[in-house]
Parts: C-alpha cells; structure tokens; sequence
C-alpha cells in the first residue's frame, strides 16, 4: 500500500541565511533579529556547512560576564563568553539532514538531538536550505478533500480483492466506515492510513463477520 512520502524537500527553507567563519558576534544577533530565526549555519569555501551557532551558543556570554563557572562542565559553555566570531560560537561539527530524507526522519534527528532546525546538505556537505520544526508541521495543512483522495486510492484501491468501506476525513482525523470480511486487514489498514502525511488521527467504523471496530 503506497502513501504519499513527504520529504525534507518539499517543506524547507531554501532560501536559507547562513554566515561565514569571520562573522561577528553582534552580526549573528543582528541577522537572527531581523529573519527571526534561532540558529544560523556557518559557511566556508562555496557554500559548505561546518557548524551551526544558534541562542544556545550566544547566552554564555550574558550567562558568565560576571560569574566564573563553578563545575568542570561548565568551562566548555564558558569558554564561548569571550568568543566574538561565528568559529569561536558555533557547534561543530553541524547537526544536518539530507533533501531526501522523510519528514519522520527530520523529526527523530531533532528530537534526539535536541534542536530545533537543520541545515539541510547536499551529498558534498553544500547548503541547500534550512528546515525547521514549523516545517514539519506543514504537512498538517493538507486540506481534508486531499487525504481522503490518497486514501481512497494509496491505500483502499491496492486492496484485493477490492473493498467497500466509506473514507470520511474531517480536520484531518480519518474515519472508515463499512463492511470488512477480513479482520486481518483491520491493522494493516489502520497503519495505511496513518502513514499518509497530513492524517492526523485514524478511527475505524467497520462491521463484518470477522471484522472489530
């Protein structure tokens, strides 16, 4: 059962602003400001992405002006304080997705690693835009009348022997409704229609001799 795969090309940025090496402190913050933005990647060479400098990277410098770090792990975090250029601030080497790579992927990779864009990269490592947790969520926005067309052909139409159960879509929560003879295809189903991007929900209304709501 073929569903739609959304990839990171599809909801990127790919108008992506980035910084090189010598960009300063105050120009970063300056160019998060004005794009409204939390991380910024770092460039060298035509375009290749060796770091990423984002808040998390800026606040020492607030968080140490006045206090010494007081535990061993702190000294990581407080050495960026009295750093002023983009190679001093950034994290590196630079947390990145690939264009290809499914929105599910994109999701897991921020999670685990705990931010809230990637820049997304060529096989070379170059810049081709930047994607963000909003990004993701665009999916969401499919319209309803969408959804039920990919359903009712992605993953009621490879059915065989055919079936005939009612595809309702409202806010992207899916209902199905009808008659099912096989209970096996209760699950398979379910997970068909999750997988469609954009399905928020799944409810099964299905009635048959072996069939379970």
């Amino acid at each position: 059962m073929p569903t739609s795969q959304y990839t990171v090309s599809d909801v990127m940025t790919q108008t992506a602003v980035a910084v090189g090496r010598e960009a300063t402190y105050k120009e970063i913050i300056e160019l998060m400001h004005q794009w409204k933005v939390s991380a910024l990647p770092v460039l060298e060479g035509e375009g290749r992405v060796v770091g990423v400098v984002s808040e998390a990277d800026l606040l020492p410098k607030e968080e140490y002006r006045r206090d010494d770090p007081r535990l061993p792990e702190q000294l990581e975090e407080a050495s960026k304080a009295g750093a002023v250029l983009a190679e001093e601030l950034m994290s590196s080497p630079a947390v990145t997705v690939h264009p290809d790579a499914t929105i599910a992927e994109a999701a897991r990779i921020m999670a685990r690693k705990g931010v809230k864009r990637l820049p997304v990269v060529n096989s070379i490592g170059m810049l081709e835009g930047v994607v963000s947790r909003s990004d993701l969520l665009k999916v969401f926005l499919r319209p309803d009348e969408e959804l039920e067309e990919e359903i009712r052909h992605a993953v009621l139409g490879e059915l065989a022997p055919p079936v005939r159960i009612e595809v309702a879509v409202a806010d992207g929560v899916v209902t199905l409704r009808g008659q099912l003879q096989d209970h096996a295809l209760v699950p398979l189903l379910t997970r068909a229609a999750r997988a469609v991007e954009g399905v928020v929900d799944v409810r099964m209304e299905l009635s048959g001799p072996a069939a379970a709501a």
